[in-house]
């Protein structure tokens, strides 16, 4: 058992780090934009390559943000019943509506690998002025539907543990600072 959890904190930790990372396209996108703003208002020079290169930064950040969201319940839920539940019970609506999130992100993973295979097929590139090329940031989708479903997949399995036990799966990390 501990080394299934120790599997799931690697994989929390590669989203955690990866959601660190992209906290900072934030801030970039936000420079992008005010630097449009100010480029395009106040001097009336916009730059060819300011609104695209924030579209793209934002796919990014979408797609590979996923599987950090989920790590911290920060996804949507319609929560009217579910946190009148006990924690089995959450537990056990988790497992039962994972059938929906993997189908989910199985046919992201599929249909996102073939956007981004036929991207890649042919180096894409965009049809705009500045032109840059395309395929990296599709390439961005089934990375980022892979992670989501390792993150889920670490989800299901400590609801089952949680199922089982009727506690949650506390990390040595975790149990060595709430003693503290």
């Amino acid at each position: 058992m501990r080394k299934i959890f120790a599997v799931l904190g690697f994989i929390d930790a590669l989203n955690d780090w990866l959601g660190k990372i992209l906290s900072f396209f934030v801030v970039l996108m936000f420079l992008l934009v005010i630097k449009e703003v100010i480029g395009r208002y106040f001097f009336n020079a916009p730059s060819v390559w300011g609104q695209e290169l924030t579209q793209l930064l934002f796919g990014v950040y979408v797609f590979l943000s996923g599987g950090h969201v989920l790590r911290w319940g920060g996804h949507v839920n319609v929560d009217v019943l579910y946190n009148k539940f006990n924690i089995r019970t959450r537990a056990l609506v988790d497992i039962i509506t994972s059938a929906l999130f993997f189908l989910f992100c199985g046919m992201l993973l599929y249909y996102g690998g073939e956007f981004a295979w036929e991207s890649i097929s042919f180096w894409e590139h965009s049809v705009s002025a500045w032109g840059p090329p395309i395929w990296p940031f599709k390439l961005m989708i089934p990375l980022g539907a892979g992670l989501l479903l390792l993150q889920g997949i670490a989800k299901l399995i400590r609801d089952i543990y949680i199922l089982a036990t009727g506690t949650p799966y506390l990390s040595e990390a975790a149990t060595s600072k709430e003693s503290v």
